[in-house]
């Protein structure tokens, strides 16, 4: 690449120039973010996190701060990337400028086949779980409800960005209101002074703490979840490269804030010793035993909406923002050229809206739902780990190009995060051999899919660009 040609990426890369409609606030960007981010998982998660610090109140609580100072060195990576090149297609676009277009093929084929589909069909049936609590329901009616809801968050967003971003903004401040309600009457009516001590009773040492505190970090990752998908809709943000970092900030930072006080709270409503005895027998649902004891039956029905309005906040979110990563795609040549279509009037990626539905409603009625999603995990941690290297590759690919934020602590934090990724890359690899392997396979497929089909079409995109 000469100098001109180089300035020329550069200016196009930055540039805020699009074809989308950027009509999503900060306030939206938050809605997306927290939204995605906050589901059923706040109800249980803390028992798991608790059973993993030896159920020790203190460690649990120092862990959710940990997690959420790991998910924040994670977070602004990205509003970095996204602040200097707001892009529709968020990985793909950094990994396609740092690694190539094979790498950045195989994380968004990935996605394509199981990851983002695969998390649309799991909260979709998880949404008529959640109703079936209330309502009970056969199977057949919870995958036809469950396929439904894809359908019709589908057609909202087809409708424009605004559309789907008032959704999300609307059902944000509904589902947190009942979370709000259990967590300030938790901490002003609880009766239990909680012991904080961060050290668990069976007095380990040093080794197995620092052991014991990393296994337990990671459940709190899966409550974490989601902070990486503001940037596959930068194209349509409002002045993204203010905004886009500040979503991602505030959001992670409000959302590590939430899951610490409202396990506090939790603490403060049930007694040690019942919380030991739920979680001996396999019960981790402390937040739901919390509201029940708070609000005695009418707790069920609080956690219950409070469950359904999260799971439908989190599923109208990945609707809007994964197929904006098969547009990206499509629109570099890389990927199906009809995913490319604009809708003619509210300029929304219709076809893309359109296929990622029916490769989540596929799922939905497909067998084995969980460990199918299961299988992209190990992806997932290869593809992240990349993309915060892409930071560093970055600065040194494109030392000129506009950075209206920078990383902190750089470049410290980026190769501790590196560290942390590969830490837990060797950590799945000897837990779950057989699922991390068979996972790596999906890449693998389409980079076959890449050089025997889209190859000349993303090299006839690039001549003409160089034209």
């Amino acid at each position: 690449m000469d100098e001109n040609q180089r300035t020329q990426t550069v200016q196009e890369l930055s540039s805020e120039k699009t074809e989308l409609k950027r009509e999503v606030g900060l306030f939206g960007g938050v809605s997306v973010l927290a939204g995605i981010m906050i589901g059923s998982g706040i109800f249980y998660i803390g028992g798991i996190v608790l059973e993993r610090s030896g159920m020790s109140l203190g460690l649990a609580l120092l862990v959710w701060c940990i997690g959420g100072l790991v998910t924040l060195m994670s977070g602004i990576c990205f509003a970095e990337l996204g602040a200097m090149m707001p892009k529709a297609g968020g990985s793909y676009v950094y990994l396609r400028e740092t690694y190539g277009e094979r790498v950045a093929f195989m994380s968004g084929f990935s996605n394509f086949i199981l990851g983002s589909s695969g998390s649309n069909a799991a909260l979709a049936v998880a949404f008529s779980a959640a109703i079936a609590s209330l309502t009970p329901m056969g199977d057949l009616a919870s995958k036809l409800l469950a396929t439904f809801m894809i359908a019709a968050l589908t057609a909202v967003n087809i409708f424009g960005i605004k559309l789907g971003s008032m959704v999300q903004n609307i059902f944000m401040v509904l589902k947190l209101l009942p979370i709000f309600v259990i967590l300030v009457c938790g901490l002003f009516m609880g009766q239990q002074s909680p012991s904080l001590n961060p050290m668990p009773a069976s007095n380990p040492g040093f080794g197995e703490i620092c052991g014991m505190i990393a296994f337990a970090v990671v459940a709190t990752m899966w409550a974490y979840e989601g902070w990486t998908n503001l940037n596959g809709i930068a194209e349509e943000i409002k002045k993204p490269k203010r905004n886009l970092p500040l979503a991602i900030i505030i959001s992670i930072v409000g959302v590590t804030l939430l899951y610490l006080l409202f396990n506090y709270a939790v603490y403060r409503v049930l007694p040690y010793d019942t919380i030991v005895s739920m979680i001996s027998a396999g019960d981790y649902y402390l937040g739901t035993a919390a509201a029940q004891s708070l609000f005695g039956n009418a707790g069920m029905v609080i956690v219950g909406v409070a469950m359904i309005l999260a799971i439908f906040n989190s599923l109208n979110g990945c609707i809007m923002v994964f197929p904006r990563t098969y547009y990206a795609m499509a629109r570099d040549g890389a990927f199906f050229k009809s995913l490319a279509k604009l809708h003619p009037k509210y300029k929304t990626p219709v076809n893309a809206l359109l296929v990622s539905a029916l490769v989540s409603i596929a799922l939905v009625w497909a067998r084995d739902l969980n460990q199918l999603t299961s299988l992209v995990a190990m992806c997932g941690i290869i593809f992240n780990g990349m993309t915060f290297f892409a930071v560093i590759l970055l600065r040194k690919k494109y030392p000129d190009m506009e950075r209206p934020y920078k990383v902190w602590g750089y470049p410290v934090l980026i190769i501790v995060i590196c560290l942390v990724m590969i830490g837990l890359m060797i950590n799945t690899l000897i837990e779950d051999p057989v699922t991390a392997l068979i996972g790596l396979l999906v890449p693998l497929v389409g980079l076959v899919l890449y050089e025997l089909i889209f190859k000349k079409s993303r090299q006839a995109v690039l001549d003409k660009e160089e034209k």
